[in-house]
């Protein structure tokens, strides 16, 4: 049990319609009434009942709302008030002041959220699609991260825990009752339900890669040699002018670098330094920039001018990039076109904006490359994935020690894996773990 009551700000700071400032802990009302006066005196403060009335600010006060949530309905299944007043940092401010003028303690950041963790109101999992919601920037994120908080790992997590008790609980008998002498019957019931849980895991982390795709977005480089449209198609793509364009070659010298998200996915397109020999110092190590960024990238689109005829650097740009997932694109294509290509290409006008919406479509279906980013359960958080990676691991394990070792020895080797499994929802994790997890959140969450 948390004896101390703790407050923090709950929205932005800054200037804005309003503000919540939010108060958790088993005496939070009582801290609550002694700077809270409804313009109501009559009014009696219930659970969920919002109330208009003047909240103390020290030598002034503000007109707002407060709110009452009674344990264990609430968010951190505590006693809860927010106080909705109006936005700006001095009020808010002044409210916090007033709060710990009263003995109420600064929360640390993600504080509220690891209470509702404590206070089983969610798991550890649970708790990481929260921080995730608030930082989702698309919306395949958010509907990864909104899985996540709905609950659905730790469904599949329990469900595998509980198929594992069972297990235990069959090997339970076995050696409580060893004259009915049924061990290789036990230990081939064990071995394919074994096998039928580490099926569940691997198809689990075959969503991994659709997970990476939205949690980091597709990185793409546009590469090509001078004055064949890089910058123009960067722009074109983007809908905005973010690279400069001019006619004189050697313009772009660094990487430009702009997102869009498309169909739910964030595609980050990185405007290279046009790929050619220069004695241009300045200019050579932005080519030099531009070679490590098409090495790093996902996807590369490969820049030509579709209105003239390719040179000895267009042929070695091909090659360069023969082995990266790559679209060939044949820029220009309002002017005529007198290139000859053997290998499959997208023609676009980029200072025209032909064909650009074509483009994207392409490369969001190269980008997926068959990944299905509609699935209801994606793994997108790198310490579930490991976790999971460890628990197929052990599962190896179990199976050498059915063949080689008596029944209680699998025992403790399936223990261990239920409590792998556990590290997920925070059943079993450290106290360091869950402390960096939630130092993660932002304060007032």
């Amino acid at each position: 049990m948390i004896d101390d009551t703790i407050v923090a700000i709950s929205t932005p700071s800054g200037k804005s319609g309003i503000g919540v400032v939010r108060m958790s802990g088993k005496n939070s009302l009582n801290f609550a009434t002694k700077m809270f006066c409804p313009l109501n005196k009559n009014i009696e403060i219930k659970p969920n009942l919002m109330v208009l009335g003047n909240i103390d600010l020290g030598s002034t006060t503000d007109l707002g709302f407060m709110v009452y949530f009674k344990a264990p309905k609430s968010y951190t299944g505590e006693d809860i008030v927010e106080f909705q007043c109006h936005g700006g940092l001095v009020v808010t401010q002044k409210i916090i002041e007033k709060a710990l003028s009263l003995g109420v303690r600064l929360a640390e950041p993600g504080e509220f959220s690891k209470r509702a963790f404590i206070n089983g109101k969610m798991s550890l999992d649970q708790a990481e699609g929260v921080i995730d919601t608030i930082n989702a920037e698309t919306e395949s994120e958010l509907k990864a991260s909104s899985s996540l908080q709905k609950g659905k790992l730790t469904k599949v997590v329990n469900e595998l825990q509980n198929d594992l008790t069972d297990i235990m609980s069959e090997i339970e008998v076995n050696l409580d009752y060893p004259e009915h002498d049924i061990e290789y019957k036990t230990k081939e019931n064990i071995k394919q339900e074994i096998l039928e849980i580490n099926k569940k895991i691997k198809h689990l982390l075959k969503t991994e890669k659709q997970g990476k795709l939205i949690k980091n977005g597709v990185d793409i480089a546009i590469v090509g040699k001078t004055n064949v449209g890089k910058s123009s198609l960067l722009n074109a793509i983007l809908g905005q002018e973010q690279a400069i364009v001019t006619e004189i070659e050697g313009t772009t010298r660094d990487v430009v670098v702009g997102s869009i998200e498309y169909n739910g996915l964030k595609f980050n397109f990185l405007d290279t330094a046009g790929i050619r020999k220069t004695d241009d110092k300045v200019e050579n190590i932005g080519i030099k920039k531009a070679k490590q960024v098409l090495k790093d990238s996902d996807i590369v689109l490969l820049v030509l001018d579709g209105s003239k005829e390719l040179d000895l650097q267009d042929k070695e740009n091909l090659d360069m990039t023969k082995n990266k997932k790559r679209i060939i694109i044949l820029n220009k294509c309002d002017l005529p076109s007198i290139v000859n290509l053997n290998e499959e290409y997208v023609k676009v006008s980029a200072k025209k904006n032909i064909f650009i919406d074509e483009l994207k479509e392409k490369i969001y279906n190269l980008a997926l490359d068959g990944c299905n980013t509609n699935e209801s359960l994606i793994l997108t958080n790198a310490r579930h994935i490991e976790i999971l990676n460890s628990a197929i691991l052990m599962v190896e394990k179990i199976l050498t020690s059915i063949i080689d070792l008596p029944l209680d020895c699998v025992a403790l080797d399936i223990r261990e894996f239920y409590e792998k499994l556990g590290e997920i929802t925070g059943e079993t994790t450290n106290e360091k773990v869950i402390d960096k997890i939630f130092s993660k959140f932002c304060l007032g969450k």
